[in-house]
């Protein structure tokens, strides 16, 4: 039965084939003659080449020009012009004392041509600026040579004619006072340019000039800014603002008491002394949370017209209250009154007006969360190198072959196929064949193992038929197959201008095409491969494209790593990126029990999350945090910026071996529960048996990625499908969406790499500690201090122990809120309340029970306490 115009179809080539029947005769093959490899200019070697010219040539001139600052004088008789310059190049020496040359034998180190060429640059062009030339040189050379770019090279020519002119001016501006004839530290460029510019404008107008050039050249380069200091009149704010000396844990001190409203207001508003983020000892800045805080002091505590006026130090008043005094006239000075009676309730302040979202918005604008490190710079692409060619390394003949093979030996088992054509890939190239009418599909399919021994390759995965199109997939390893860089896939349009809001680039499709993905939406994702397979770096690749893409307050990483080396790269942008439970020092975590109680943690941080989304009447992370950053959700309120959180676990396999439920328990709540409030989980192991990768963990992960496995069985285990087993490895992956399965080729990062990503963020101003996750207890364990020293208790315990008390709820965040306290500083309140018996122990997400029952006990507690 003949065939229907057996097509290929390719990048670079249209093709016929004819099966077996044909009456077409087959055309002879003519022998290749061998030829000379041929250069053009987007050969490689060829750009070697000219680096490798550039390169030489710096040095030649470096030792041509530090020569000539020792044997000029030497050689002046044969540079000379009127001596024949140049032309004294090719002429004997018999002519040269013809033609008046003292020494026909230079000193230059590098001969004759040394001494022309290095007198022609030094004397009778730049003088010592000719060095310049030098460094442009090796930077070329450099750049084309080694493929690493040291500096870019449009800028350095830019530098570099600027340097030329200027110091060669400069340098004759100045050596004009001592002599007045051309010098080799000028050269007769600079001599005579001052010359010129000397008559025109004299010399005062000459150096006024090189200054203004300077200047220019600074502003261009650097962008450095001119300030003249002003001097302001010190006004007093209210506790909590910048004039107040802040503790090590910047912590503020607190007044207690009340401010009553004065009957009669000024009727102009006094303008309300501006805030700025405020630093530690260590030069770092507080916590998101404790930021949220002092948003709260601000709102609170600023009652329109009117000022404050400091008579004692505020160290001096800690526990006193405060009497706020109408506006005062110019000439008038009111002192602040201070009473010595302690108010039964620290918040009892008044409001007539209820203050609305949009006045806030108005008033304060929206809320920035990245206003507490607002000089934080992303990663620049610089930091990434950049593999490979980026371009397609299969051939017209491989092609050709490939698709001979399988047409031969689909007809050897009278398979007739209609038509086939190619897209080529980074690791892959797809074969897409229309079978003949008739053939059955299964048929096909059980060829795989004969295709593989027909084109001698690894890795032939056979795809019947393929989703969405009316063909069957062959997909075939290349020959040369194409590393994908990290910074190609960054630097792309695609994961620039992307709006998603977890974006991961994974790599490239088999028809090189950029793949990103959304983690938010995922929402988890499940990883498991052999060993070497490229598992650390797929996870490394999914860090990378989170830092370059979010901000430090919009995201945090909770990192585990049981193997102890995977992950400790990323120990440097703790105060930056990563979350860790309180009492913890080390924000990767290494320990199986650590592990579990973080995981709890989770459980905790995620019930908070659902309350705070159950109060605001939102049903997911964004339009909560919409709701936070307009400013209708307020910090007064128990309300705070949400970060999104990512939970990433290297090997899962060793927790389920020595933790088992308790690690599979927590695991499970957050795959179930953890998308709507923004924690998402990436879980990575190289053993994906039905014992690691439960029936209950593998439900709530519908997006999954398998890079290379051992059987069959590991591949069905893990992506509920074959093909992982027939991977080539070395990034190769398929990521299965649920109903979509994609054969992707991974983005690789090396660990230098990651290296510099993690020293430039690290490098840079950060929080004073990492992020800090609720506390748990687990069972067996204490929470807080077994003793209590009343000398070293804090100063605002006994206020925290009425507020408690009053309150009946023993809650971190109810001291934090009332009395505008950080995060850090109200924990250690609560931890001695417990020692001191006020308190009961943690109790996970519930408030601690108070055991003190009314004010008049909580006296006499304080009292005895006191006694002691």
């Amino acid at each position: 039965m003949p065939v229907k115009g057996n097509q290929f179809r390719s990048n670079n080539f249209k093709d016929e084939s004819t099966p077996k029947g044909s009456s077409k005769a087959e055309k002879p093959i003519k022998p290749k003659s061998e030829s000379l490899p041929s250069f053009d200019l987007k050969d490689g070697r060829l750009i070697k080449v000219v680096g490798l010219v550039f390169l030489v040539t710096s040095v030649y001139f470096l030792i041509a020009f530090t020569s000539y600052l020792f044997t000029w004088q030497e050689d002046q008789s044969y540079v000379l012009k009127a001596n024949g310059g140049w032309h004294n190049l090719f002429k004997t020496t018999q002519e040269l004392l013809d033609n008046g040359v003292k020494n026909p034998m230079v000193d230059n180190w590098l001969g004759k041509f040394g001494a022309l060429l290095s007198n022609q640059f030094m004397f009778e062009w730049f003088g010592i600026a000719s060095y310049i030339f030098i460094v442009v040189f090796f930077i070329i050379g450099y750049r084309f040579l080694f493929k690493v770019r040291l500096f870019p090279i449009g800028k350095t020519l830019a530098y570099a004619l600027f340097g030329l002119i200027f110091f060669s001016i400069t340098i004759g501006f100045v050596h004009g006072f001592i002599i007045d004839y051309p010098h080799f530290l000028e050269g007769e460029f600079g001599y005579w340019s001052n010359r010129l510019i000397d008559a025109q404008i004299g010399r005062a107008g000459a150096g006024g000039l090189i200054i203004f050039a300077a200047l220019t050249f600074m502003i261009i380069v650097y962008n450095i800014d001119f300030k003249i200091p002003q001097f302001k009149r010190k006004e007093a704010t209210l506790p909590g603002f910048d004039d107040v000396d802040d503790s090590s844990d910047l912590e503020e001190p607190y007044i207690s008491g009340t401010a009553p409203l004065m009957p009669e207001m000024p009727s102009t508003p006094v303008e309300w002394p501006g805030r700025r983020p405020k630093l530690t000892q260590e030069g770092v800045l507080p916590s998101s949370r404790h930021a949220e805080n002092e948003l709260t002091e601000e709102l609170e505590a600023a009652p329109k017209g009117l000022v404050l006026n400091v008579e004692k130090p505020i160290e001096e008043r800690e526990h006193q209250a405060v009497t706020l005094m109408p506006e005062p006239s110019e000439d008038t000075e009111i002192p602040l009154m201070v009473s010595e009676e302690r108010p039964t309730d620290v918040l009892s302040i008044e409001k007539e007006d209820l203050v609305t979202a949009d006045d806030l918005v108005s008033q304060f604008g929206a809320f920035d969360p990245r206003l507490d490190l607002s000089s934080y710079k992303f990663p620049t692409l610089e930091l990434l190198e950049n593999y490979g060619s980026n371009k397609i390394a299969v051939n017209t003949e491989e092609l050709e072959a490939n698709k001979n093979k399988i047409v031969e030996t689909l007809n050897h088992y009278n398979i007739e196929i209609d038509k086939i054509k190619a897209t080529i890939g980074p690791t892959v190239t797809l074969y897409e064949i229309i079978p003949a009418p008739g053939v059955r599909i299964s048929k096909i399919k059980n060829l795989e193992d004969d295709i593989a021994l027909s084109l001698a390759a690894l890795g032939i995965r056979i795809i019947a038929p393929m989703p969405g199109k009316g063909t069957i997939g062959i997909e075939v390893p290349n020959q040369h197959p194409e590393m994908v860089s990290m910074r190609s896939v960054l630097a792309s349009e695609k994961f620039q201008t992307t709006t998603m809001d977890l974006p991961i680039a994974l790599g490239k499709t088999i028809s090189n095409e950029i793949f990103i993905a959304d983690l938010a939406k995922m929402p988890h994702l499940l990883m498991a491969g052999a060993t070497g397979q490229g598992k650390s770096v797929g996870i490394n690749a999914i860090l990378v494209s989170l830092l370059y893409k979010k901000h430090p307050a919009e995201l945090k990483f909770v990192l585990v790593d049981p193997k102890k080396v995977e992950l400790t790269l990323f120990r440097k942008i703790e105060r930056h990126f990563l979350a860790k439970l309180p009492d913890e020092a080390d924000a990767i975590i290494t320990d199986t029990k650590k592990v579990i109680n973080t995981l709890n943690s989770l459980c905790i941080e995620m019930d908070q999350r659902y309350d705070l989304l159950k109060d605001a009447q939102v049903r997911n992370l964004k339009e909560y945090n919409v709701k936070f950053v307009n400013r209708k959700l307020l910090p007064t309120e128990g309300h705070r910026y949400l970060p999104f959180i990512v939970l990433i676990v290297d090997e899962f396999a060793d927790l389920m071996m020595t933790a088992g439920k308790e690690v599979e328990v927590p695991i499970a709540r957050l795959a179930q529960l953890a998308r709507a409030i923004g924690i998402h989980l990436i879980i990575a192991t190289q053993r994906p048996s039905v014992n690691i990768i439960t029936g209950t963990i593998k439900a709530n992960f519908p997006a999954r990625i398998a890079f290379r496995v051992q059987s069959k069985i590991d591949s069905r285990t893990i992506l509920d499908s074959g093909g992982a087993d027939q991977l080539i490895g070395r990034g190769d992956m398929l990521l299965s969406t649920g109903n979509d399965l994609i054969r992707l080729q991974c983005a690789f990062v090396d660990t230098p790499e990651v290296d510099k990503i993690s020293d430039y963020i690290g490098a840079q101003r950060g929080y004073s500690t990492a992020h800090l996750l609720p506390e748990y207890v687990g069972q067996g364990e204490e929470g807080g201090p077994k003793e209590f020293d009343s000398e070293n208790r804090d100063p605002m315990f006994e206020d925290a122990a009425r507020l408690i008390v009053l309150h009946q709820q023993g809650s971190t965040s109810l001291i934090q809120r009332k009395l505008k306290l950080g995060y850090n500083r109200a924990g250690r309140i609560i931890d001695q309340l417990e020692a001191a018996g006020v308190v009961g122990p943690f109790e996970g997400s519930k408030a601690r029970e108070v055991l003190i029952p009314d004010d008049y006990a909580l006296e006499q507690f304080l009292s005895n306490m006191d006694g002691k």
